[in-house]
């Protein structure tokens, strides 16, 4: 039995956009959720065990996945991509909710169905 796809969102902060993703499919039974930022100052910072622990991460911002790449170069890194989701919106913002759902959900559904996620308990 396969078990759940594991997601971590990244944004600047983990403040705004990326907590936002986590809130909006934390109950999503077929999911593991994380959030996390780049910055030195983010609330809770991108460390190895969540790159190792994530079967696919959603960067913000191209520069969020370049920071990851660099800082993180000799690690297996899970597939990364990009959101291009401005830092234009307070946390939970509907706008910010539906241009995340409009955007994860297709990807969501796409990964799920190519299980793309590694199996175990």
């Amino acid at each position: 039995m396969n078990r759940r796809l594991r997601i971590l969102f990244v944004c600047a902060m983990n403040k705004e956009r990326s907590v936002t993703a986590e809130r909006l499919y934390r109950n999503d039974s077929r999911l593991e959720v994380r959030s996390a930022g780049v910055r030195s100052d983010a609330n809770r910072r991108v460390s190895e065990g969540d790159l190792r622990w994530a079967d696919v991460v959603f960067a913000m911002e191209r520069e969020h996945k370049v920071w990851m790449a660099t800082c993180f170069e000799g690690l297996d890194l899970p597939p990364i991509e990009v959101l291009d989701i401005p830092d234009d919106y307070a946390c939970m913002d509907p706008r910010l909710q539906e241009i995340l759902r409009l955007t994860l959900d297709p990807e969501i559904e796409r990964l799920l169905a190519a299980g793309e996620h590694k199996p175990g308990p």
